[in-house]
């Protein structure tokens, strides 16, 4: 599987920079009987991935310390300001995937991503500048869209979407997921300028 690199995102020539550790929740909602995800677009006005319909999150601040307890406090900090979701509890997340940014990119974050159902009675609300929509889409109608040129997505957007469309509810996801190890995926870069793709070894 290859795609393009991020927009936004420029190749390194010299030694890997440090991955900024970063968080990311994808936002259930649906019970035992549907699947939905909340997806936010990003400003276009934004230099990195303007435009993207992603998930919610961002990097971690230095406040929220170190290890599994900040990644938890960054992933409900970035639902909250970027989606105007309340999640309640930061330990109920369910860990399901880690991406890290391949070494050939010169901004790079290990980004972990996690699952939470959304609270009841909470719709989203995008913040109006880094996030200008926030909707609500069956995984397969995102991925349709973004074949389609609708939906502007990033890899790691993508390959995740494809791993919860296989799934008929988010009480199905949710249990998965709380059964399973997380291994990171680290994608790598192969071609230079316009050929440049990002793969992973599916």
């Amino acid at each position: 599987m290859a795609h393009g690199p991020e927009p936004g995102t420029t190749i390194n020539t010299g030694e890997p920079t440090v991955p900024r550790q970063a968080a990311t929740v994808i936002v259930l909602r649906g019970g035992g009987e549907r699947l939905e995800v909340l997806m936010v677009r990003r400003t276009p006005k934004a230099r990195f991935m303007g435009g993207a319909w992603v998930f919610p999150g961002g990097a971690v601040d230095a406040h929220e310390g170190e290890g599994d307890a900040s990644h938890r406090a960054a992933a409900v900090r970035e639902v909250h300001e970027e989606a105007g979701i309340a999640l309640p509890d930061p330990a109920a997340l369910v860990p399901f995937a880690r991406w890290i940014t391949p070494p050939e990119i010169t901004v790079r974050f290990d980004t972990y991503f996690f699952l939470a159902a959304a609270p009841d009675g909470q719709e989203a609300q995008p913040d109006g500048q880094e996030i200008v929509d926030a909707r609500w889409f069956e995984p397969a109608r995102a991925l349709s869209g973004h074949e389609a040129g609708e939906l502007l997505m990033v890899f790691p957007t993508i390959k995740n979407l494809e791993a919860i469309a296989r799934f008929a509810s988010a009480g199905e996801l949710l249990a998965w997921a709380a059964a399973r190890d997380v291994k990171p995926v680290q994608p790598r870069v192969i071609g230079t300028g316009a050929a440049a793709r990002i793969v992973i070894d599916d």
